[in-house]
C-alpha cells in the first residue's frame, strides 16, 4: 500500500474523521474573526494545538482548510433548513426560515464563514455560498409554487429575499436584540412582500394564500 493509500485509509477511521472534524470547527472560530490572509498555517496551528503538519496531512493546504470549513459550514446550513417535504407548503416556509435562524444562532461563526467568508473576492468561496443560495430559494419556491424549477423573475425576486435575510441574520446574531420569534415573524412578512410582487410582475406565479394574510 502507497503512503497516499495509507493515508486515505486513515482518513476514513472514526478517530480520524472526529480529528478532521475538531480541526474544522476550530478553523470555523478562526476565520469568522480573523482574515483568511492574517492568519498563517503556523496561526492555526498554534490554536488548534497540533503540529502544522497534521493541518497539511488532512487538507494539503490553507486554501484546502479553508474550503473545507466553508464546504462543512455549507451542508450544516442545508441540512438544517431543508426538508420537511410532508409539511403543508406555509409550514414547510415557516419551518425552513426557523431552522435558518437556529442554525445561524447556534453556530455564528460557521454562518458567518457562509455568508461573509474570510477573504476577499475569491471565485471558489463564491460559488459554494451560491448552493446555499441556490438551496434556500429551491425550499421556499417549493413551499410557495409546488415546485423547484421557477421562471427567472420569480428566481430573482427570491434570490433579492435571500441576500437580505443573510444580511438582517448576520446584524441580529451580532446585535441580538430581536427574540428569533420576532426575526421570523419579520423575515415572514418580508417573504410575504416579496412573493405578491413576484405575482404583481409574473402573474403565472401566484402568491399562495398564507403570503396575501402576511399584508
Amino acid at each position: 500500500m502507497s503512503i497516499s493509500q495509507q493515508r486515505g485509509a486513515a482518513r476514513g477511521t472514526g478517530r480520524s474523521l472526529a480529528r478532521r472534524a475538531e480541526l474544522i470547527a476550530i478553523g470555523r472560530k478562526l476565520f469568522a474573526d480573523t482574515s483568511y490572509d492574517a492568519l498563517s498555517m503556523d496561526d492555526i496551528a498554534r490554536h488548534a494545538h497540533v503540529a502544522k503538519g497534521l493541518i497539511y496531512y488532512y487538507f494539503a493546504s490553507k486554501r484546502g482548510y479553508y474550503l473545507a470549513i466553508v464546504e462543512d459550514s455549507m451542508a450544516g446550513l442545508i441540512t438544517s433548513a431543508a426538508g420537511g417535504l410532508e409539511l403543508p407548503p406555509a409550514e414547510r416556509v415557516h419551518r425552513t426560515i426557523d431552522r435558518y435562524l437556529r442554525y445561524a444562532e447556534s453556530h455564528q461563526a460557521a454562518y458567518r464563514t457562509i455568508v461573509s467568508g474570510g477573504v476577499g473576492f475569491d471565485a471558489q468561496v463564491h460559488a459554494i455560498r451560491d448552493e446555499v443560495r441556490e438551496a434556500i430559494v429551491a425550499t421556499i419556491a417549493e413551499g410557495a409554487y409546488g415546485r423547484r424549477d421557477i421562471a427567472p423573475l420569480a428566481r430573482m425576486g427570491l434570490i433579492g429575499w435571500v441576500c437580505s435575510v443573510e444580511g438582517a441574520t448576520l446584524d441580529w446574531i451580532a446585535r441580538p436584540e430581536l427574540s428569533r420569534h420576532a426575526m421570523r415573524a419579520l423575515l415572514v412578512k418580508m417573504l410575504g412582500g416579496t412573493l405578491r410582487a413576484i405575482e404583481e410582475l409574473e402573474p403565472a406565479y401566484a402568491a399562495p394564500p398564507a403570503a396575501r394574510r402576511d399584508a
